[in-house]
């Protein structure tokens, strides 16, 4: 698979829905229901970040729902690819991008969204390849107005912002023409997966999938 198959099947999945959910989950547990609810309310891309122990495991649950597409997040190594692959992950986010990281996707056969948050970066990826990027930390980064100016003379690359992205803010970076979909976590509450509220969860992924 080239940078470019990538890209192309990383900006597929991005445009299934508005919203991609980035979680992270500490209960395997939690890991069928919760994307059994997301899916239910119309966010099938989801983002598992493997920021603890039990994310492989939450993602090998979640290959098994229907409807349903995993990705792992966070990928920093050839060796967080390769996991991620073997559990089930059908796509993957980095919060930045490496010759190293970027070759192991390829090898793997496993579409990334490599983080950018500069034009230099942005430029960078399209002459390796790559034409879908993640935009991180996008708050921390100027925002939806520094997307927009990023896309002004760099129109080819699209966009999915992430860090910092919330209901209140989302539609500003959904409304730029570069912008594909964002991530944002507020779709699974922490005190609603807790509780086992998925009827929550499930409406909150209903109202960001519009």
């Amino acid at each position: 698979m080239t940078p470019q198959d990538q890209s192309a099947a990383a900006r597929d999945l991005a445009g299934r829905a508005p919203v991609i959910p980035v979680l992270v989950l500490d209960d395997v547990a939690h890991a069928r229901p919760l994307a059994e609810a997301l899916v239910a309310g119309g966010l099938p891309a989801l983002e598992v970040t493997l920021r603890t122990p039990a994310a492989l495991d939450c993602i090998r649950a979640m290959a098994q729902v229907e409807g349903g597409i995993v990705g792992a997040g966070t990928l920093l190594t050839p060796s967080d690819v390769k996991a991620a692959k073997a559990a089930g992950a059908k796509f993957g986010v980095s919060p930045g991008a490496t010759d190293t990281l970027l070759q192991a996707c390829v090898d793997e056969d496993l579409p990334l969204l490599p983080g950018a948050a500069t034009a230099t970066e942005a430029m960078a990826l399209l002459e390796k390849g790559w034409d879908m990027l993640k935009f991180f930390p996008a708050e921390a980064s100027g925002g939806a107005p520094a997307l927009k100016g990023i896309g002004a003379p760099i129109p080819q690359v699209a966009w999915c912002p992430t860090g910092g992205v919330s209901p209140a803010n989302k539609d500003a970076y959904l409304g730029l023409s570069n912008v594909v979909c964002v991530g944002g976590s507020w779709v699974a509450p922490k005190a609603a997966m807790a509780s086992g509220d998925w009827a929550e969860i499930e409406g909150l992924a209903r109202a960001a999938a519009g």
